[in-house]
C-alpha cells in the first residue's frame, strides 16, 4: 500500500498525482483527502480531527484512521474505520511534530482493543518492525526507512 500524502493540497492536485501513479504496484490511499478518495474510488486515511469517514464508508472506500491510544482505536472503529494507523511508536526525524511515542505497549493496547487490522507507524525500520508485528500489529508503515536509501525494493522486502 502507498498512501500519498499532500497536506493541504487541492484536491485537484491530488488527484492528478494520484493518477500518474496508476502503473503502481501498489494499493493507493490517500491522506486527509474524501473528495480525492471519492473520485479516484481508493482509500483514504483520516487523522483524528479530520471529517468525512461515514461519505468515504457510504461509498464502501477502506478508511484508516490515525491513533494513539486504546479509546481512540475504538471510538475509530465503532464510526466505521477499516484499519488504524496506530503510533508514532518510536520517535521519528520524519515527523518531528510528532505526538509522543507509544511505545510497543502502547501499540498492544490498541491491538488488544479492537477487531480491525493496526499497522504500526513510527520510527518502524528493519531491526524493528517484527516487534510490532509480535505486538499484534497487521503491518507496519514507513518513511524513512525507504525514502532516505537507493535500494528501495530490498528495504521493503527486509521490514517484511
Amino acid at each position: 500500500v502507498v498512501q500519498l500524502r499532500l497536506k493541504g493540497a487541492p484536491t485537484a492536485e491530488v488527484v492528478a498525482l494520484a493518477r500518474a501513479l496508476a502503473g503502481l504496484e501498489a494499493e493507493l490511499v490517500v491522506n486527509d483527502d474524501v473528495d480525492a478518495a471519492l473520485e479516484l474510488g481508493v482509500g483514504v486515511h483520516l487523522g483524528q480531527g479530520d471529517a468525512g469517514i461515514e461519505r468515504a464508508r457510504e461509498a464502501g472506500l477502506p478508511v484508516g484512521v490515525s491513533v494513539r491510544t486504546r479509546r481512540e482505536g475504538a471510538v475509530a472503529e465503532f464510526a466505521g474505520a477499516t484499519y488504524l494507523g496506530a503510533g508514532p511508536i518510536w520517535e521519528t526525524p520524519s515527523k518531528p511534530d510528532a505526538a509522543p511515542a507509544i511505545g510497543l505497549d502502547g501499540l498492544r493496547d490498541i491491538c488488544l482493543a479492537v477487531a480491525v487490522p493496526v499497522v504500526a507507524i513510527g520510527g518502524i525500520d528493519s531491526a524493528n518492525a517484527a516487534d510490532c508485528i509480535r505486538a499484534g500489529a497487521s503491518g507496519v508503515a514507513v518513511i524513512r526507512a525507504v525514502a532516505e536509501i537507493e535500494a528501495l525494493r530490498e528495504a521493503v522486502d527486509a521490514a517484511l
